[in-house]
């Protein structure tokens, strides 16, 4: 059997990522048997059945024109323009796609990329696109995929329209989303439905439909309880009908016989016109309306019909917005047709659809309608005369079948004041007031009328998207409410990135930002902070992250450490960013995900260069990051560079251009600012606690990034200078980066250096140190990288130290339970380190306390950890034989146990915000 075209792999992007600034699927796509099969060699009837199915495909450029031609597309390509004709099919407005086929995809397979708006509904997008190409190939090549029997597109068609509408935005809350990006209102979706947050951090505002989070809960029950609803407003003089509560039909009888006239049933508490029965005369009609009540509510209300025109008043925030006259679902006799095949007519209207697929939703000759016609003495198979009306629903609402005719510019003031009354009675801040009335444009005081409803949460659909008439914003006046102009939504971003440096420098400018007042929130790779707590445990630099931190309501910055992976697993967190920075890049996890070579690197950590809008801050020393500056949008971009002579910089400052720059003086090194023409001297790198007096040059760097972006954020330098002058780089606030211990006859120094790049800093730095005894590494690499990688972290060592003890990670990530460490050994001996000085223990643990019982006075043990609670509890806790327990003393981190809750401290001894332990003295 033939193998036809099928998805290996599929990948959603939540937000930029390589392959498009907005949220877009992946598919890899495995072409079988059908790789030479372009779309002509298939016959003009493929192309014309693939766009008789799918219209759509006519609008997007000449793909039509493609398809038909010659050989024709790829199978590939005909499939993701595919995927997005389907989504455009359930109303979602989508349009980028691109397909990648030989040296751009995946060895043997083809890689589409589409937009979609909702996950679930993209996904199976591609799905159905699958099944519907697979239909339409000729039998011999649908081989292993062919549809089941009996698979029917236009069922299919209607099956997904209604399960994308099921987890689709509502029309409501699509109009407030749109009106919210008209007007550069952040959103994110907070659940499956319709609750959505605007705004960011502390700036927030959440709607769910049209209720706001000011809405008034009790207003929201008033606006419940018909009954008491009906009475405020009578109270007030406004006009409403003559209502009584029933439980029972002998009760609904006689309220029907006690109010006079025709009435109309309704539920004590129903929403969108169900259980409403209306011009009920007879004993049979009104247990009738009672019963369908009944459905919906243990109590119904019975109240007098009022004879007129249905109409929705909608006021926001105190003022009339709109006004639409709403009619039910009807069909209008031509004296020839019968019920049935009126209704296929007006189905036949390109402006309706299922659910909320298009302006108008398509009638049903389902059990309310046959109730109707029943009520006229008519059937499927009657013939209304000429011009007669005959209505298929008993409410006017869009949802069955109804139609809206805009009539805003109509209504008389006194209507308009009677609404906006009755609303501010309720007490609602967005309300939809349904109003009976022959005539709209006369006040109610002459022509009569009566308000039988208001409504909390209205729908905006027949407001935004009447039938007949004048659209109407409807959705704008309430973002106006939340957000008056000239009132912030967005708090500033930051997203930083590069292979190393990243947690020490996002953690760098969180302290600067909480001294200049701010409330940051900042992800991590061991965690979200929110305002110098964690708050969530594990790496978190993916977009999930990004999204917690701007959906916390304390936060007023958000400062984001952005990875490698997920960036290339689901894409950046933001549509945007205020500032982005590149630290640098460097070899880390080549081979995996498709990322090959530096450049494929840095093209990954290029994006969030590409989506900042303020500022891009850019290594100027690293040649990969200086080139992204061609890339970028941003109105500065600020290079920094610890070359005080680099040219490219000098030029960029003259222009006026953006920088920060380590400068030699008389005192040592300065990092300087430069902005517009200002020469601004910031700080002496040796008042630096984290640079280890200046020693720790890759932390002089990334203070440099911290002050660079901390500056692009707007913070004030002398809130930099403090935040870089009172950040150090002990356990307690940079836990596994640079983290001295002091307290030992030895120096310990731990770092989670875990490439070659960074154990070749951390190795400098131990060069660099005063050290009189010998200097020691515990040495290990990640199992899950390339053999090369880890042969390459090994010579970044080799040759610098005394004694090398090799050991593994606990995660073996693919490898034997000794094979990390006898590599790394290999690849020592090779670069000319006596077997001697090597030790493998492969076990973390035993390698820590094998490298601390070694340390002996002036030693330095050099320690890459991974488990890094547990093994700085282990440096901290440690005790030589026969040796007493060490005092505290300054600048040192008190221990922590395993899920970072400071040990006890001893009598005497206090411990400071920064994590410096000092004894306190005594008389």
């Amino acid at each position: 059997m033939s193998r036809s075209l099928r998805i290996v792999e599929r990948a959603v992007y939540l937000g930029p990522s390589i392959y498009a600034h907005e949220p877009v699927i992946r598919l890899d796509l495995d072409p079988g048997d059908l790789r030479e099969w372009l779309s002509g060699r298939l016959g003009p009837d493929f192309a014309e059945a693939l766009l008789a199915a799918l219209p759509g495909l006519a609008t997007h450029g000449d793909f039509a024109q493609h398809l038909r031609a010659g050989d024709g597309l790829p199978l590939s390509e005909v499939l993701q323009h595919m995927a997005l004709a389907v989504q455009a099919m359930a109303g979602e407005d989508v349009r980028f796609g691109a397909t990648l086929l030989g040296e751009d995809a995946p060895p043997g397979l083809d890689r589409v990329v589409y937009a979609y708006t909702q996950r679930e509904e993209g996904l199976a997008a591609g799905e159905l696109a699958l099944r519907l190409l697979t239909s339409l190939l000729p039998a011999p090549l649908r081989g292993d995929a062919a549809p089941d029997d009996g698979w029917s597109w236009d069922t299919a068609r209607v099956d997904y329209i209604l399960y994308a509408q099921r987890r689709a935005l509502g029309p409501s809350t699509a109009a407030l989303v749109a009106a919210a990006q008209a007007r550069g209102i952040p959103w994110l979706r907070l659940d499956t439905h319709s609750l959505i947050q605007f705004g960011h951090g502390r700036y927030q505002q959440r709607i769910q439909a049209t209720l706001t989070g000011r809405t008034p809960h009790l207003a929201v029950e008033l606006a419940s309880d018909k009954e008491a609803t009906n009475h405020l407003l009578a109270g007030l003089g406004l006009p409403v009908p003559q209502q009584r509560l029933v439980t029972t039909l002998e009760g609904a009888v006689r309220a029907a016989r006690a109010l006079g006239g025709p009435v109309v049933t309704k539920p004590y508490n129903g929403n969108h016109g169900r259980g409403i029965s209306i011009d009920l005369s007879t004993p049979e009609e009104i247990a009738a309306g009672f019963e369908a009540a009944r459905e919906h509510a243990r109590s119904v209300i019975v109240e007098t019909y009022i004879a007129g025109d249905d109409h929705r008043l909608l006021v926001v925030d105190g003022a009339l917005i709109a006004a639409t006259r709403r009619t039910p679902g009807h069909v209008v006799g031509d004296g020839m047709a019968d019920i049935a095949e009126l209704v296929d007519r007006v189905n036949a209207d390109p402006r309706r659809g299922i659910g909320h697929e298009k302006v108008l939703t398509h009638l049903e000759l389902d059990e309310q309608a046959d109730a109707m016609l029943e009520r006229v003495g008519y059937g499927h198979f009657s013939v209304p005369a000429a011009g007669e009306v005959v209505y298929l629903r008993a409410t006017a609402n869009l949802s069955t079948g109804g139609t809206a005719t805009d009539v805003t510019d109509l209504i008389h003031p006194d209507n308009r004041d009677m609404a906006v009354r009755a609303v501010r009675a309720i007490g609602l801040d967005v309300a939809g007031v349904d109003f009976i009335s022959p005539d709209i444009a006369r006040s109610h005081r002459e022509v009569g009328g009566a308000i039988c409803e208001v409504n909390a949460a209205p729908g905006l659909r027949m407001h935004v998207a009447p039938s007949e008439g004048r659209p109407r914003d409807a959705a704008g006046p309430v973002l106006d409410m939340l957000f008056p102009p000239g009132t912030p939504s967005r708090v500033p971003i930051a997203a930083l990135t590069g292979t190393n440096g990243k947690t020490t420098t996002v953690r760098m400018l969180a302290h600067i930002a909480k001294m200049a007042g701010h409330v940051p929130g900042m992800t991590s790779t061991d965690g979200v902070y929110i305002d110098g707590q964690r708050t969530v445990e594990g790496d978190m630099t993916g977009p999930l992250a990004a999204r917690m931190v701007l959906g916390d309501p304390q936060i007023d910055i958000a400062l984001l450490e952005t990875a490698r992976g997920g960036l290339l697993r689901a894409g950046l967190g933001v549509p945007e960013v205020d500032v982005g920075a590149v630290l640098n890049v460097a070899a880390d996890h080549l081979g995996a995900r498709g990322v090959d070579t530096l450049a494929q690197l840095a093209r990954v950590k290029r994006i969030v260069v590409e989506v900042a809008r303020d500022c891009a801050v850019l290594n100027a020393d690293d040649a990969l990051v200086l080139r992204m500056s061609a890339y970028t949008q941003a109105r500065n971009v600020c290079y920094v560079t610890t070359n005080p002579a680099h040219a490219l910089v000098r030029a960029h400052i003259r222009a006026g251009g953006r920088a920060c720059a380590l400068e030699d003086g008389v005192n040592g090194q300065m990092i300087t600012l430069y902005d517009k023409g200002a020469h601004l001297p910031l700080l002496w790198t040796h008042l630096i606690p984290a640079t280890l007096e200046g020693r720790a040059t890759h932390n002089v760097s990334n203070a440099m990034f911290a002050a660079a972006m901390a500056f692009a954020l707007g913070l004030r330098l002398e809130a930099i200078r403090q935040g870089l002058r009172t950040f150090d780089t002990t356990f307690f606030q940079s836990p596994g980066r640079l983290n001295l211990f002091e307290e030992h006859p030895f120096k310990v120094l731990m770092d989670y250096a875990h490439n070659a790049h960074a154990a070749a800093t951390m190795t400098d730095l131990a060069r660099r140190m005063d050290v009189d005894g010998r200097r020691i590494v515990v040495l290990s690499a990640p199992g899950d990288r390339r053999d090369t990688d880890i042969d390459a972290v090994a010579r970044a060592v080799a040759g610098q130290f005394d004694h090398y003890i090799l050991r593994r990670d606990d995660a073996l990530r693919g490898r034997g339970d000794d094979e990390v460490p006898q590599r790394l050994a290999r690849a020592l001996r090779a670069a000319g380190v006596d077997a001697e000085a090597i030790e493998l223990i492969p076990d973390e643990q035993q390698a820590v306390d094998a490298a601390l019982r070694m340390g002996r006075p002036g030693d330095l043990v050099l320690i890459f950890a991974d488990q890094l609670s547990r093994t700085w509890k282990q440096i901290t806790k440690f005790r030589a034989e026969g040796s007493a327990a060490p005092s505290p003393v300054q600048r040192t981190t008190h221990a922590q146990d395993d899920e970072g809750t400071p040990d006890a401290l001893p009598e005497g001894v206090v411990q400071d915000a920064r994590g410096l332990v000092f004894r306190r003295e005594t008389d």
